[in-house]
């Protein structure tokens, strides 16, 4: 029998994370056992390539500021498990977090799922955990991130959402959910509900697929253009920029993220909470929202973490993309890099954009601790015809403190490519 937090967390650190997945029907009949909280709580489910868990923290920080108890579950978490499951801002604890464990181990080994020889895989066990607290809390409403794609997802076993959300879509996961932006936005829509109301982050590339699964389930959709977002300012106190749509008047709207692509986040969050106020179930205001906006914030995403020393969770092409832009903004003399990645993502492309971008004069490269890591000799070889100074390292810990040493006060330093290089990161400043 489990009796501890650690003993429950490595049971479930152990089960593959993207071996042997169930069918949605057999999540679906799981989740009737535990209960389905889209039933009896308001639910947002959220798909997307980049900005989700931004979007989860722009609606959670609104929702607080309006009087309402929020629930998120969200992936991956950086540092510990815990991070993945809040109420209002506050993590679950971890005899919280062992209460569910037991409860989805025991109904695993009841019937009729023991017949079955059921088991959850490593994110579905921990949606189960999440919909077990969430019942027991009676939050006011639920923000569910999907984990990996949207139709085969756990999280789309829930049958009745108030709202979905599609954030930006790009490539990232192909082996699992395409090889083409079009493809990939046919896994993200599988989140769609027939009359549930949709917001999206708009794409020529992958605009067509969502509404074409949209008119076939009756979905009325609300697609948000990069277009809408006018008057982008960026400070060391963050961003503003105005938000223009043909759905709502124009509105002023301020976050103290420096990334330029949280702005497309902001347009995205504020679409779907103007939805939710029109509707009857909540009371929402517009100085709720740029209260919650201003005072977002959510790790990793541009995150200062010492003076002129940035992490960024950007691990795909379209991250790295977007993280440029913001890094070109900075208005530094000069630039460090700390940069690793897991094996499965484009790193040839990725370091070519980082080349090709000319904002760093040294770069810092080391392994993870992941078994995915890619290897250092795949990381040097990437950068060989760039025109930085490379140097690596044994750990990213090692390279870290190299670059916090050498780096000069006129320059800035940043840590990008991988979100388990800034659970490392973060973890070694405990």
């Amino acid at each position: 029998m489990i009796t501890t937090f650690k003993e429950a967390e490595e049971y479930i650190l152990d089960i593959p994370r993207f071996g042997g997945k169930n069918t949605l029907e057999d999540t679906k009949e799981f989740l009737k056992a535990c209960g389905d909280i889209s039933k009896d709580i308001p639910t947002i489910h959220i798909a997307g390539t980049n900005g989700k868990g931004s979007v989860c923290a722009l609606l959670r920080d609104t929702f607080i500021e309006a009087g309402y108890t929020p629930a998120v579950f969200t992936s991956p978490h950086l540092v510990n498990i815990t991070e993945r499951f809040t109420i209002g801002r506050e993590e679950m604890s971890e005899e919280e977090f062992l209460d569910c464990f037991q409860r989805v181990y025991e109904l695993m080994h009841g019937e009729p799922f023991a017949s079955k020889g059921y088991h959850p895989s490593y994110f579905e066990y921990l949606f189960f955990m999440a919909v077990l607290w969430f019942k027991d809390k009676k939050p006011d409403v639920v923000i569910l991130e999907t984990g990996l794609g949207g139709r085969l997802d756990a999280t789309n076993s829930i049958e009745s959402p108030v709202l979905t959300i599609i954030t930006e879509i790009g490539f990232d996961h192909t082996e699992y959910l395409g090889d083409t932006i079009g493809e990939i936005a046919f896994e993200k829509a599988g989140i769609l509900k027939k009359n549930v109301p949709l917001v999206y982050m708009y794409k020529e590339t992958s605009a067509p697929v969502i509404e074409k699964r949209a008119k076939e389930l009756d979905v009325k959709t609300f697609p948000v253009s990069k277009d809408y977002i006018k008057n982008l300012k960026v400070s060391t106190k963050g961003i503003d920029f105005s938000f223009e749509s043909p759905y709502y008047e124009n509105v002023n709207l301020s976050l103290k993220a420096r990334a330029l692509y949280q702005s497309e986040n902001g347009a995205v969050a504020f679409c779907a909470l103007n939805l939710l106020r029109k509707g009857d179930i909540f009371n929402i205001s517009d100085e709720d929202i740029r209260r919650g906006f201003k005072g977002m914030y959510w790790p990793g995403r541009m995150e200062e973490i010492a003076e002129n020393i940035f992490l960024d969770g950007a691990h795909n092409e379209d991250g790295i993309k977007a993280f440029l832009e913001s890094v070109a903004e900075d208005k530094a003399v000069a630039r460090r890099l700390l940069f690793t990645a897991v094996s499965d993502k484009n790193v040839e492309k990725i370091n070519k954009m980082i080349d090709d971008s000319a904002l760093f004069d040294h770069v810092y490269i080391a392994p993870l601790k992941s078994a995915r890591a890619a290897s250092v000799d795949r990381l040097v070889s990437a950068f060989e015809r760039c025109n930085v100074s490379v140097v690596t390292y044994e750990s990213t810990v090692l390279a870290f403190k190299a670059m916090c040493t050498e780096k000069k006060p006129f320059e800035t330093g940043y840590v990008a490519g991988s979100l388990y290089l800034v659970g490392e990161i973060k973890d070694s400043l405990l």
